[in-house]
């Protein structure tokens, strides 16, 4: 399941969903990401979040996809947060259930990596200096390479 929103989530309520997914799920991977100050002169004070709607969904539904292919994924939960973020708000929710651990880590892994690449977000850092578009960064696109994506 994929949601794309503005309000914020609760990673107990996500977890228990996940939970819910059969007697054959033995490991619950999930990451939840947080704004934080990630500017060069540590000044930056919240975040403003675009999407391409329609086309968003669609591409995480095909790393949900890729990552059931790869590793036994019983069920995948992507969470996305749009518009304005201030510092510590949480940004994005990946869980993924499974059979065994491995699978599991590396499938939430996969899909955190690719959705920093792949899916079509903008991100806009605020700060009492101005706002500016963040650039996709290098270790987020060699991840994504390693993954081969």
């Amino acid at each position: 399941m994929i949601s794309i929103q503005t309000e914020d989530f609760d990673c107990a309520a996500e977890y228990a969903a996940l939970r819910d997914s059969g007697a054959g799920t033995g490991a619950i991977a999930t990451f939840t990401g947080l704004v934080r100050d990630s500017g060069d002169k540590q000044d930056v004070s919240g975040l403003f979040l675009e999407h391409y709607p329609g086309m968003t969904e669609q591409v995480i539904a095909g790393l949900i996809e890729e990552a059931s292919q790869r590793w036994d994924v019983r069920k995948a939960r992507v969470i996305h947060r749009i518009g304005r973020l201030q510092l510590q708000e949480q940004i994005v929710f990946v869980g993924v259930c499974s059979a065994h651990r491995g699978d599991a880590f590396a499938a939430c892994e996969f899909i955190m990596d690719a959705l920093k690449t792949s899916a079509p977000f903008w991100k806009k850092e605020l700060s009492e200096a101005g706002e500016h578009w963040v650039e996709q960064k290098a270790s987020d696109v060699a991840r994504g390479e390693a993954w081969g994506k």
